[in-house]
């Protein structure tokens, strides 16, 4: 099930709605104006039911209701009012929205349209044919917005566009989404892992090759440029492309024609490039590893796509939509994640980016034991990691490791865990204070025959009399 989509200036609104169906595990993303949603939606966003406020800076909610319904006539849209905008309301209804929700309202009733119209949305078969073309990008982190935005600006250009990104951050995704938005949408959209190929073998595949050209060319072969004509050809892991293939391919982008391999007649190239590397090519650069000239042909259009610890806010969301997508695959009920499960989730790292969260969320829709995912249900690998600050909120990072320590099942938690924080408060007020036990004790708001005692029972090293003596 695609997200829905909540439209709205006021903060306080988009956080209960957002709050309410995290809870119900729908899927959502938030936008605060109604151009940051057509952004969205021009970025290749595909909401299943939309819900938007009707006043809004910029345009409104009637505004974005009518270009909405002008691409997707069957998209269920709510829109929220207040009771004394009924006009608005009427205008809402005479423009094709699904329901209108006054403001101020129950959480419980908004929940309810809002299953309402998924039902009616998959009835109507759910989203257009066009969202089933390629994978979605998800992202409400202000990073993926934007990368949204850029993919949008791009969506008439035939500019080489460079994208930089660790391993599983979706660069397929986003080079889908640079063509399926771009004027060359109707024609063949070609991936090539670069990395992928034996260097021998990655000529002829690149740029094909004639009859006889080697041992085995058995009959002319069309390679990948040609394949991709008039389309968009995506080299991933471009920086380990090998450098006689490097010379080749700045031809083509210098001069637009190429030869097969053993072949003496040049051939027009007519694509688009879109390259992707998880490297620093300004890195492979100075280590000669990677041409110059070449770098700067690419290097028209840069887009970065941030890791996932570095958008932990759209962990949950991603997760959910995973949940759901590994489900309708294995054709079960999905499984839903606890509030503890999704905070630990958000604390940790995931080095395989979004691919690793995926890979994860199919793990837990065939190995969890029930329809609640907890932390006890997560890979013992993963509950073995610590978790970390996501928010700045202690109290949140606290209740995150209380989890963990939990699955685990650390022994006499409660006073391992108030052991720890006694200790951490009197290392720091000792270190602030240089050591000085009676300043440090006034700082935490306790006696200095507490702190010394503290300090006993702890095995706390250091601290010193107001005259300086160690004790």
């Amino acid at each position: 099930m695609n997200p829905v989509w909540i439209v709205d200036d006021d903060r306080s609104i988009r956080w209960v709605l957002e709050k309410a169906l995290a809870r119900e595990s729908i899927p959502f993303e938030a936008y605060s104006t109604a151009q940051e949603a057509l952004d969205a939606l021009d970025a290749g966003g595909q909401p299943q039911v939309l819900v938007s406020d009707i006043r809004m800076p910029g345009e409104s909610g009637l505004s974005l209701l009518e270009k909405v319904k002008a691409r997707h006539p069957s998209l269920p849209v709510i829109i929220m009012t207040a009771y004394s905008d009924l006009d608005s309301a009427v205008a809402a209804f005479q423009g094709g929205a699904f329901e209108y929700l006054p403001k101020p309202f129950d959480v419980d009733h908004a929940i309810e349209l809002v299953r309402r119209a998924i039902e009616e949305s998959m009835h109507q078969g759910g989203a257009p044919a066009e969202a089933d073309m390629a994978p979605e990008i998800l992202g409400k982190a202000a990073s993926m917005q934007d990368v949204f935005r850029a993919i949008g600006r791009l969506a008439q250009s035939h500019a080489t566009v460079l994208i930089n990104g660790e391993s599983g951050t979706g660069k397929e995704l986003v080079a889908r989404a640079l063509h399926r938005h771009s004027p060359r949408r109707e024609a063949p959209f070609i991936a090539i892992n670069t990395a992928a190929i034996p260097r021998d073998l990655l000529e002829s595949e690149l740029f094909g090759h004639e009859r006889g050209a080697f041992t085995g060319a058995t009959a002319t072969r069309r390679g990948r440029f040609e394949q991709a004509d008039g389309g968009t050809l995506f080299l991933d892991e471009i920086g380990d492309m090998p450098p006689e293939l490097q010379t080749r391919l700045l031809r083509v982008l210098s001069d637009g024609h190429f030869y097969r391999v053993g072949g003496h007649s040049p051939i027009k190239s007519n694509v688009r490039v879109i390259a992707a590397t998880h490297q620093n090519l300004e890195d492979r650069v100075k280590q000669g590893l990677f041409r110059e000239d070449l770098f700067h042909r690419l290097n028209v259009i840069r887009l970065r796509i941030p890791p996932l610890r570095e958008r932990r806010e759209d962990i949950v969301l991603l997760a959910q939509h995973f949940m759901t997508k590994s489900a309708q695959e294995l054709g079960v009920d999905a499984k839903r994640l606890s509030e503890p499960a999704m905070r630990y989730l958000q604390g940790l790292d995931f080095p395989g980016n979004v691919r690793q969260l995926e890979n994860l969320c199919h793990w837990l829709t065939v190995m969890a034991p029930g329809q609640t995912v907890d932390v006890k249900d997560l890979p013992a690998e993963l509950r073995a990691q610590p978790a970390r600050e996501v928010t700045g909120d202690w109290v949140a990072s606290l209740a995150a490791e209380v989890d963990r320590l939990i699955a685990l099942k650390q022994p006499a938690l409660f006073d391992y865990l108030v052991q720890e924080f006694e200790r951490t408060l009197i290392r720091r007020a000792l270190a602030s204070t240089g050591g000085r036990r009676i300043e440090s004790a006034q700082l935490l708001g306790i006696g200095r025959n507490t702190i010394t005692r503290k300090i006993q029972e702890l095995n706390i090293e250091g601290g010193r009399d107001a005259d300086g003596d160690s004790e």
